[in-house]
């Protein structure tokens, strides 16, 4: 019998398109990511574009964002999930004919005082793939946080400022990240190198806007450091940060790694079985560290997060904010945000796969299309310029077929009963 080959990839792909960009394109000035300086001089007509025009939706201003359920703070997230019967029945008729794994949760939040729910197999677990790296991102905002805890102003500025190399924990990851040179005003796009210096705020674009692998271990890297050096990090050298790494048992390594990213998820409410992340993205990372645990998602792990986002309760109000500007899209859409019906609507996506294959039984399998595994799962906020907004979970694991077309009509579906009310 031939041996079983077993391929896995984390990541982001759509249909065509294997990239797409986060952040407000006038978010240059305050954060320092530079890609961002060329989108706005695209906009503003100082370089040529060169792709896809920008959708309309991807046009906000940072200062424009804001979190949407701000008057229901106080709230406990468990209020919000009260099915709603008339809505759980339109939702409900969307799933008839496709394969049972289609779990989702959706939270239509328009009017606050009036909140919609409707869910499918919500408690159902899957590995997580790149939505994984929404928690990497909530670990880098809590250890901000214990480091200033007076002062959002010097968290923003550290991640501007502290700049941090690659090195093995960049390695490999097949996605590129986009690098613009603003003296030439020239853009290459390739593979991070273990050389390659990023700052903060540059690490987590790269890890939403490309989903780069490497960029999410480095970033979870940065947050683990964080929490051991605390009130030290700012000044932590590159020397310091590898002397720690080869002097500290892995094991102990490994361990306050897996609390630094699951911990905070804890603090939210969210169970150990509905969201929790066991593992870097990158095997140089596992020089240093190990695997704990296993990565596991819900959708309504998944939605509780998204809830407590909206109502400022990720850390702080400031941080929450923050990270929803980052999940923010402004450029090519893939899979459930590429759906026509959110052209004009802002989307705050994250979406991830993980395929496996066993060829040894002459079945067909590719690309997204594993038949041992097929995972692919999509995390969105929508905001129609109308005001109607909501937020979708959904996760699936068809076999030996490419989902992507399906999360795109169902998004699709989804948008034209949300509007209906």
């Amino acid at each position: 019998m031939k041996k079983i080959l077993a391929l896995g990839i984390l990541g982001l792909m759509g249909l065509g398109f294997t990239e797409f960009v986060e952040y407000p394109i006038d978010g240059y000035e305050r954060t320092g990511i530079k890609r961002l300086k060329r989108l706005e001089m695209i906009k503003n007509g100082e370089l040529k574009e060169t792709s896809s025009p920008l959708p309309e939706g991807a046009k906000k201003s940072w200062n424009d964002i804001q979190l949407n359920l701000l008057s229901r703070k106080a709230d406990s997230v468990g209020s919000f999930f009260v099915v709603d019967e008339s809505f759980q029945k339109d939702i409900g008729a969307l799933f008839r004919g496709l394969d049972k794994s289609y779990s989702l949760t959706i939270l239509d939040i328009s009017d606050p005082d009036s909140i919609r729910y409707a869910e499918r197999n919500k408690a159902l677990g899957y590995q997580p793939g790149s939505v994984g790296k929404l928690a990497v991102l909530v670990a880098l905002f809590e250890q901000l946080d214990k480091i200033y805890p007076d002062s959002f102003e010097m968290r923003t500025q550290l991640l501007k400022n502290k700049v941090v190399k690659a090195g093995v924990w960049g390695l490999t990851d097949e996605h590129t990240v986009p690098i613009f040179n603003i003296e030439k005003n020239t853009l290459v796009k390739r593979q991070v190198i273990a050389s390659d210096v990023f700052s903060l705020y540059e690490w987590a674009d790269h890890m939403l806007s490309v989903s780069n692998n490497g960029a999410a271990s480095i970033v979870w890297r940065e947050a683990l450091l964080m929490a051991a050096f605390g009130q030290k990090y700012p000044e932590l050298t590159e020397e310091e940060a590898m002397a720690y790494f080869k002097e500290t048992p892995k094991k102990e390594l490994t361990d306050l790694a897996n609390d630094v990213v699951n911990l905070p998820l804890r603090s939210l409410g969210i169970t150990t079985d509905e969201w929790r992340l066991g593992s870097f993205f990158t095997s140089g990372a596992n020089t240093y560290v190990g695997d704990k645990g296993g990565s596991i998602g819900t959708p309504y792990g998944l939605m509780k997060f998204l809830v407590q986002l909206e109502q400022g309760k990720v850390i702080d109000e400031a941080s929450s904010l923050e990270m929803k500007r980052l999940m923010y899209m402004t450029d090519r859409r893939i899979r459930y945000a590429q759906s026509p019906s959110l052209k004009e609507a802002a989307v705050y996506f994250k979406s991830g796969s993980l395929y496996k294959c066993d060829r040894s039984k002459g079945e067909e399998c590719g690309k997204y299309m594993g038949n041992v595994q097929n995972f692919m799962n999509s995390v969105i906020i929508v905001e129609h310029p109308d005001n109607c907004r909501y937020m979708v979970v959904l996760m699936t694991n068809v076999l030996r077929k490419n989902s992507a077309s399906d999360h795109m009509y169902l998004a699709s579906a989804i948008d034209k009963i949300v509007r209906k009310g």
